[in-house]
């Protein structure tokens, strides 16, 4: 009542907020932790493979160029560049591999955290259960067998 006569005294409109409360249970925050994890591992996957593959387009460009400078000058620094950068392109593409490698262990692990914990009770004794788990010892087979004899 006190909001709707600070409202008009304001000479504006009162809506009530009424926020939403919504209880998640243990078993769907997980899923929702998980579900965010694996965006993540997605987003900064793609995010590493796309920057390596820059690296890669990039020196490959700049060993065109020091290709030319090497054989132009014929000097012996120009070519141990072009070695050290070839390496290290060769470096960066075991890399990209990598990346792919450690992304599929990442999913595998993801499938394997998965347990499902299935309780069962029997209620009922040893004796019964025995009956039921073994039943070439139970001690019914001579109750079952007599009654099938007797049809």
């Amino acid at each position: 009542m006190s909001e709707e006569k600070i409202s008009e005294a304001l000479n504006i409109e009162y809506e009530p907020s009424v926020k939403e409360i919504t209880i998640i249970d243990k078993k769907e925050l997980q899923k929702i932790k998980r579900e965010k994890r694996e965006n993540l591992l997605h987003s900064d996957f793609e995010t590493a493979r796309q920057n390596i593959k820059d690296m890669i387009h990039t020196g490959m460009e700049a060993i065109d160029g020091i290709m030319k400078v090497a054989i132009a000058g014929d000097s012996p620094r120009a070519y141990e560049v072009a070695s050290l950068l070839l390496k290290t392109i060769s470096d960066i593409n075991k890399d990209l591999i990598d990346i792919h490698k450690k992304t599929n262990d990442a999913e595998k692990e993801k499938i394997t955290n998965i347990n499902t914990t299935n309780n069962s009770i029997y209620v009922g004794s040893t004796t019964d259960l025995q009956n039921i788990l073994n039943k070439s010892r139970s001690q019914n087979k001579d109750l079952d067998d007599e009654n099938t004899q007797d049809d």
